[in-house]
Parts: C-alpha cells; sequence; structure tokens
C-alpha cells in the first residue's frame, strides 16, 4: 500500500468521480484511502469523500497556485479516471479533454510525488477502419485521443499504471449504474424490438465487466503498492458472444411480453457498403436513422472478432470472470434498467415475432444484405 503520513491513511486523489466507475471506485477505496474528488460541474456529493471543483483542461487545474501546491502535498496516489466519452461532442474537444486532461493530471502527479493511475480503455486495441472514421468521427476521435494519453502517460517522470477496461455494466450483484451507457441503450432496444439489424457475425464478442469487477482490480493494483504496468481488465477468453448477448436480451424480454423479433447480423462490408448509405439516404425518417447511426458506431466499436488479453486474477489484480458471471450480471443490469425512465417501466406488451419492429427501410435493408 501507499505510504503516507503517519497515523493517517494514504490520500488517493480520484477523477471521473460523478462518472459510471467513479461512483465504484469511490466505494472500493474508502475502507483503505482518504479520498478527494476533483468535479467540474456535477458534485459528487458523497459525505464520506471531500471535492474540489477544478478544470482538468487549465493549467493547475484552474486552482490558484497555493490551493493547487497544499492539495498535491497532501495526495499520495492520483486516479486519473476522467474521461469525455461522449461520441457526439466535436473531436477536437474530445481530443482536448482526454489528452490535455491527462497531461494536466500527470504534472499534478510530478508535483505531488506521486504514482499515476490512468484510466484507459481496452478498444484502444480494436482501431477503425478508415471509412469507420469518417463515417464516425466521435468514436474515432475517442479511441485516438485514448491512444495518445496512453502515450503521454508513458512518457511521464513519475511511476504510472495504464488500466484498460472493456465496456463497463452495472453492479454484478444489484445492476444499478451511475448512468446509462449507449451500449446498454441499444442492448435495451434489442428488447423493446427496436433493432431489426445489426452490425457483426454470430462469432463476434462484446467484452462487457461489471463496475465493481473493474473497481476491485483498480483497488487491489493500488492497495498491492503496484507503481508500474499495463492491465486489461477485461472478460477475455469468458467474453460473451453476440449472439449470446442477443439471446439474453430476447429471453428477457419475455418478461414483458411475446419475444420480439431476434435482429439480423449483417457482415461488416455489408454494413458500410449497403445499410449506412440506406439509413443516411433522404427516404430514411431522421429520429430512426440517429439511433441506427448511433446503434451502428457502438456496435462497431465494441465488438471484437478476437477475445481481449486479461489481467484479471493475476497478482494485485481482482479476480477472473466467467461467462455464466457474465451473462448473469447482464441480465441483472437489464433489470436495473428496465426500472429506470425509458426502460421497460410500464410499457406495454412488445411486438411478437411474428411483427418485426422497425420501418420498413430497415427490414429491406436486411434483404440487401443477404
Amino acid at each position: 500500500m501507499p505510504e503516507s503520513r503517519p497515523g493517517t491513511r494514504p490520500t488517493v486523489l480520484l477523477t471521473g468521480g460523478t462518472g459510471v466507475l467513479g461512483r465504484a471506485l469511490i466505494d472500493e477505496l474508502l475502507p483503505h484511502f482518504r479520498v478527494i474528488c476533483l468535479r467540474h460541474r456535477t458534485p459528487v456529493d458523497d459525505p464520506r469523500v471531500r471535492e474540489f471543483r477544478a478544470d482538468l483542461m487549465e493549467p493547475q487545474l484552474g486552482l490558484p497556485t497555493a490551493e493547487f501546491i497544499r492539495l498535491a502535498a497532501e495526495v499520495d496516489v492520483v486516479l486519473h479516471s476522467a474521461a469525455a466519452t461522449n461520441w457526439q461532442w466535436e473531436p477536437d474537444l474530445i481530443r482536448r479533454a482526454n489528452l490535455d486532461g491527462t497531461r494536466t493530471m500527470l504534472d499534478f502527479a510530478a508535483l505531488a510525488d506521486a504514482p499515476f493511475f490512468h484510466m484507459s480503455t481496452a478498444f484502444v486495441a480494436n482501431p477503425l477502419a478508415p471509412e469507420e472514421q469518417e463515417r464516425f468521427p466521435g468514436a474515432a476521435a475517442y479511441l485516438a485521443s485514448k491512444t495518445e494519453a496512453e502515450q503521454a502517460v508513458r512518457e511521464a517522470p513519475v511511476p504510472v499504471v495504464i488500466m484498460r477496461p472493456s465496456v463497463v455494466m452495472g453492479d454484478s450483484v444489484t445492476g444499478r449504474i451511475a448512468g446509462v451507457q449507449g451500449l446498454t441503450r441499444a442492448l435495451g432496444a434489442i428488447v423493446k424490438g427496436q433493432v431489426p439489424v445489426m452490425p457483426g457475425g454470430p462469432d463476434s464478442r462484446i467484452d462487457m465487466v461489471p463496475q465493481d469487477v473493474v473497481a476491485r482490480a483498480v483497488g487491489d493494483l493500488i492497495r498491492g503498492g503496484v507503481t508500474g504496468g499495463e492491465y486489461w481488465l477485461t472478460a477475455g477468453s469468458e467474453v460473451l458472444l453476440q449472439t449470446e448477448v442477443i439471446d439474453t436480451c430476447l429471453e428477457f424480454a419475455d418478461r414483458y411480453g411475446p419475444r420480439p423479433y431476434p435482429p439480423r447480423l449483417i457482415p461488416l462490408e455489408s454494413v458500410h457498403r449497403l445499410l449506412l448509405p440506406l439509413i443516411e439516404g433522404p427516404t430514411f425518417p431522421e429520429s430512426l436513422r440517429r439511433r441506427f447511426h448511433t446503434y451502428a458506431e457502438l456496435l462497431l466499436v465494441f465488438q471484437r472478432a478476437l477475445p481481449f488479453e486479461s489481467s484479471l486474477g493475476t497478482p494485485h489484480c481482482g479476480r477472473p470472470v466467467s461467462k455464466e458471471e457474465l451473462r448473469r450480471a447482464l441480465v441483472r443490469n437489464l433489470v436495473a434498467w428496465a426500472a429506470r425512465p425509458g426502460g421497460m417501466r410500464g410499457r406495454q406488451r412488445i411486438p411478437s415475432a411474428t411483427t418485426p419492429a422497425g420501418p420498413q427501410q430497415a427490414v429491406q435493408a436486411t434483404e440487401l444484405a443477404s
């Protein structure tokens, strides 16, 4: 465990405390560490932690020099989990937030003489093809910025640890999560019968790991005194196949009525050649065009032909997860999603397999891709 002043617990400075993973990290760290959170607009609003309003894109976090120096004197470990993950932002803003924010926190870690734990993403190993970069500039900017940020971390003059989680789900037991992510919405749309087509093949993999599993691995790394290395916080060989994810969603939909029509899987080359040009055409309704464009973007980035490497279960890095654990966690996440506004709360019975949902244009797309 990191050293601290006599008689006190070590202090971790956490960014991203209000995010999907941040809440789980606070719960994981508090028994052994004092936690100070940097936040921008949204308060952490947790009486167990101290928080400072700061701006990661400003020199010295936008703090007065004296306050910046006092804060650095308190901190034993820097855990940088904040990131711009909204792919609807301007690409330049995504890059600035993820790269410049990381550089600012590295400067702080150097002043504090503290090891730097950097939360990256496993999908830096999933680069987009040139046509995908052009069509999905937000996702392309996100992946490029995380790759650049990793390089800045490696070049920093402080001890650094890089952690690469895959898609972070809600808690493995309760299913709860601080905010519903895009992929959760896409899976919810399968439950509702609103996704007649999906990119990818039956053997494509969608790597998802519960937030408490990721937080435990991060906590173990810090408690174990690890000050170097790169760790993949992924399902690895236990990853769920895309067909297994779809089947789980359809089985969950049985709770609300007849099972919806299963999505048709379309090879990636047909997605670019046929489906996306059709969706982007003038005859496709705008609201549906945005929805299918978003789902295609998410699934193209988050699916993978080969499994990721996984560090879970190695020394000081949490525990591995099994395929069955992940399937159960997915169901619990769907339960929590269904209870939220926009989920299945108060929903009428959904379409049966004999009445596929979605516009006729999307059904035509499946025929074109056959």
